[in-house]
């Protein structure tokens, strides 16, 4: 089963933290949507003895498309593309564009999940980021999703600079009192030549505190494990039965497309990107030409990337995987660079497979490039 991701490159406004690709300019959309029929027609081959089981609408802000321009996407994948029967579709919306009009037209289309990029519930919070809703309409978009959609998982962000512990609490409270059954959270981070590290380095805005946002994750798995969420991936959270199936299929290294500009795609061997550049983009699919570079991944990048998926999911590092696909030499490096983890309790092996403990989740992206091996052989 393979997945196609669709980059929407338009947003509003520009978040301070992010460093996606993406345009606040829209006179390039109608170009943008033909450029995007043109690569899912150039790219079908890829895909032809594969079907596709999933498909997500990222970006940038997807919910500026409309919703016809969203059907006609989906009816030309499933024409050009053997598609089941019922796959999950995902849009990631923002809370602004999600008025009930729309939310009851998503609801009578073929999009079958919302992921609703929350953030924050308190008003000062989304003012820091600069996030183009507010705390009502946050509340709102959730109070009225929830009515025609069971499958919502909702984006909240931690370690945000001044948001105390109980303030986070408070926000994890009122993500569960909608009862959706999926949360991403993730750490405020400070990504180079955003607006968010020019303020901190001219002091308008606190920095990011390690510590607090190790205090605050923590105190999310705590209060999502008493809710009833598996901690399924390192920044996810789901009942049973809501498990992003998009996402699993990336962390499990499914085949996936990556459609639009500065989309990444993943075939098993090989890892593609597109130009994230928006003019150029377009240009290049009008010349029927794919703006994209590949790299041909070996055998020891192909174990770096399953070690960092893997350590990061409930599903872990399979020691039998390592030697089937990999070879013995790499199980022995494997378990020499986890013993000091293993040793610090960050780290255990259980049932041939390789897992964070709960102390050592929040430091599982810097364990796992230690467990890196050099492509020496």
């Amino acid at each position: 089963m393979s997945g196609i991701y669709i980059h929407i490159p338009f947003c509003k406004q520009a978040c301070h933290y992010c460093d996606f690709h993406f345009s606040t300019s829209l006179k390039n959309y109608d170009k943008i949507l033909s450029a995007l029929k043109m690569e899912l027609i150039l790219r079908k081959g890829e895909f032809k003895n594969d079907k596709v089981k999933t498909i997500y609408f990222g970006g940038g802000t997807p919910s500026l498309l409309s919703v016809d321009d969203m059907e006609w996407l989906i009816g030309l994948i499933k024409i050009d593309y053997d598609v089941i029967e019922n796959p999950e579709i995902t849009l990631e919306a923002n809370p602004d564009d999600l008025s009930e009009e729309k939310i009851i037209a998503l609801a009578n289309s073929p999009v079958n999940r919302l992921s609703i990029g929350i953030q924050s519930f308190f008003e000062e919070d989304l003012k820091l980021m600069n996030r183009a809703h507010n705390a009502e309409e946050a509340k709102n978009s959730l109070s009225i999703a929830t009515r025609y959609f069971d499958n919502i998982s909702v984006d909240l962000i931690y370690g945000i600079p001044n948001a105390s512990n109980e303030q986070w609490r408070k926000n994890i409270a009122m993500a569960l009192s909608f009862g959706i059954p999926h949360i991403s959270s993730y750490a405020l981070t400070v990504e180079p030549k955003t607006a968010l590290e020019s303020f901190i380095k001219k002091g308008i805005i606190d920095n990011v505190n390690d510590e607090t946002a190790q205090e605050q994750f923590l105190i999310l798995v705590d209060e999502l494990d008493k809710a009833g969420f598996i901690h399924y991936e390192l920044s996810n959270f789901g009942k049973e039965g809501f498990f992003s199936k998009n996402n699993s299929a990336y962390w499990q290294g499914k085949k996936y497309i990556g459609i639009g500009p500065s989309a990444h795609s993943f075939n098993g061997k090989e890892r593609s990107w597109n130009i994230a550049n928006n003019a150029k983009y377009i240009k290049a699919l009008q010349g029927g030409k794919l703006p994209n570079e590949v790299e041909k991944l070996s055998v020891t990048d192909r174990y770096n990337e399953y070690v960092m998926t893997g350590l990061r999911t409930v599903w872990g590092v399979s020691l039998e995987k390592i030697q089937q696909d990999f070879g013995e030499k790499y199980v022995a490096y494997l378990k020499m660079q986890s013993k000091k983890y293993i040793d610090q309790d960050l780290l255990y092996i259980e049932d041939e497979t390789l897992r964070t403990t709960r102390k050592g989740k929040f430091l599982t992206d810097g364990i796992a490039s230690d467990l890196f091996k050099l492509n020496l052989f």
